[in-house]
Formats: C-alpha cells, structure tokens, sequence
C-alpha cells in the first residue's frame, strides 16, 4: 500500500502550520501540550505568541505559574500549561533543558503520557513512533478493519502491529506519517462524517471496502452522554478610580490562579457545583452577556454597586484592588464584563 499522495497531500495543504515550520522538540512539545482539547484554530491565535515570550524550556521554567497562566490564557483547560511548566522544570533540571528522545525515560517525566512521548520521537525527532490519539486511532481502525474495541485494546494493536512492521510498511518518513493521518482524521475521515471520495486511501481500506466507514472503531458499550448544564451568575463591578476589586481564584477552581471579578451562582442545573457561593437575587434587568466553559453554558449577569454594598453580601474569599489597565491577569469572562458596560456606556 503507498502513502505518497497521502504524505504529499498533508504537505501542500498543511505544512503552514506554524509548529510544522522550522519543527523542533521544542516547538512539537509546546504544539502538542497546546493541542490537548483544543482545535487547531484556536492554537493557531496563540502559538507563536507564547514562544516569543518562552522561546526555550528554561524560559518556561524561570517563569512564575501566574505568568504561565496568563500567557496560556485563551486556551483554555489551564491544567496543560501548569503540565508544561512542571516538565520544563523537570527537563531544566535533569537534562539541562533538552528532550530525551528515549521513550520510557520521557513517560517517566511528569506531565508527559505515552502520546506525548511517541509525539516527540514520530513528530519531533522523525523516529519511528506512532503517536496515537483519537484521530489516529480512528483512521488506523478503518484503514486496516481493525475490530478491537476503541481505547487501550485497539492503541495496543496499532502499536504493536507497527512496531512489528505489520502495517505502513515502507514508510520512512515517521513525522509525515504521523501528521498526514491526523490531518485525515481531521479533515475527510472524521468521526460521524466520512468524506471518502476525497481519502487517497480509500482502495485499500477496509472499511471502505465493506461500505461500514462510520462502523469503525467499534465503540467499547454504551457512553456516558455528557450533560450540559445552564448556569446564571451574578457578575459584581466594583470600581475605584482605576482599579477594579477582584479575587485569585484558587487550585481545584476554575482558571486556578487568575482573577475574577467577584461571582455569585443565581442558578444551575448542576446542583453539585460548588465553584462560587450562591445568593438570591433577581437578574431580570440586569445586563447580561454569554460565556461557556467546558460543560455549562453560562449567562452573566452584570451589577455595578459600590465597595460598601458589596462588604454587606458577605463574599467567602479573599479581594483585592486590580489596575483596570493591566488586565492581562483578569479572566476572560472578567474581561467580558467590562467590555460590556464599557460598550453601553458608549451606546
């Protein structure tokens, strides 16, 4: 079976991309960490931003974790750029700010999985290693019929299978591999959409040829259908000359270690959701503007009151006074805020 219109095709389409420019370990490390829940598109408006500003691991380990915070904002999941910052400090330690391209000493270092790993020898170093996530595993399973059920069963046989040379075999070029089929699995052979007359692999695959694309990979049971929940919330704008009051969110919360302008739950449909206290007020006048995260379409809720009112609504954390030109540290749904009373102050 050839690969070449497959490989030549992710070069023509995709090799703009800016972590596929000029690739390094480093520049593969940071595009994948940035690339864990999140699209292309997104990465694309922050990837060169944040390495002008950690243009090296031990940039990124010298750095403070508020700062990393506040470059990583607009990714979300901050989770991964606290898992960057512990492996650069790791790495910086240990090996001097380079990437080992063992691949049990890189699974050994925290913060990085067995994808990761395989990432930056297959994508970084152009060694053999599959890097397999959900696209991979996708095109792989229909490519070659592949009937294990989706998750570590049938990543075990992909694996296995190629490292034995039982499958792509010819192919030299590890990091094209590696990025033509997440290219595919992206583009023409996703998940409920199947674009098959535009796939170069489509005569040899195997679930093309039994007219069941949309069959593979076979689902491991019934999943768990992920319930999104409406919140409203209750957005206080305290200000002070130049200053707005907000609180450091902390570890366990959302966006751990940004500021926030203090935040009330109005209403969920979550009723285990503990990210802010509760209060009882009516919004129905209120401004209002829309934001989400991860489950929860969210409704904010705006009110303008004085440092006085607030001190009576007992708030559980911690405030403190934010310079409103420095608002690089506020949150994001923060930032909404104030860019809707700046507008209506305007209208």
């Amino acid at each position: 079976m050839s690969f070449d219109k497959l490989l030549d095709w992710s070069q023509s389409e995709f090799s703009h991309l800016p972590w596929r420019v000029q690739r390094t370990l480093y520049r593969t490390l940071v595009s994948e960490i940035m690339l864990q829940q999140t699209t292309v598109s997104t990465v694309l408006n922050h990837f060169e931003r944040f390495l002008k500003e950690f243009p090296t691991l031990k940039s990124i380990a010298k750095a403070t974790e508020e700062e990393m915070l506040i470059a990583w904002k607009g990714l979300g999941y901050y989770r991964r750029a606290k898992n960057l910052k512990k492996i650069a400090e790791y790495l910086t330690a240990h090996f001097d700010g380079e990437i080992p391209l063992d691949y049990e000493v890189l699974v050994s270092i925290p913060g990085i999985g067995p994808y990761t790993a395989s990432a930056l020898i297959g994508i970084g170093a152009n060694k053999k290693a599959l890097a397999v996530d959900a696209n991979l595993e996708r095109v792989i399973a229909r490519l070659y019929g592949f009937k294990e059920a989706k998750g570590p069963k049938l990543q075990q046989k992909i694996q296995m299978q190629f490292q034995e040379g039982m499958i792509f075999k010819g192919v030299r070029d590890y990091r094209g591999l590696n990025e033509a089929l997440m290219d595919l699995g992206r583009t023409n052979c996703q998940a409920r959409r199947a674009s098959c007359e535009l796939c170069f692999l489509r005569k040899n695959c195997q679930a093309f040829s039994e007219k069941k694309v949309l069959s593979y990979p076979v689902e491991a049971g019934e999943k768990k259908v992920s319930q999104e929940h409406e919140l409203d919330l209750l957005r206080l704008v305290i200000k002070k000359k130049n200053q707005i009051l907000a609180y450091q969110k902390s570890e366990g919360q959302w966006l751990s270690g940004q500021y926030e302008i203090p935040t009330f739950i109005v209403k969920t449909s979550d009723n285990k959701l503990k990210q802010y206290p509760k209060i009882d007020f009516d919004t129905s006048e209120l401004h209002k503007v829309k934001t989400s995260i991860t489950k929860y379409k969210i409704t904010n809720f705006i009110l303008e009151m004085s440092l006085t009112e607030f001190k009576k609504l007992s708030f559980p954390y911690s405030f403190e006074w934010i310079n409103l030109d420095d608002k690089a540290n506020l949150s994001t749904a923060s930032m909404k805020v104030l860019a809707k009373i700046k507008n209506r102050d305007q209208e």
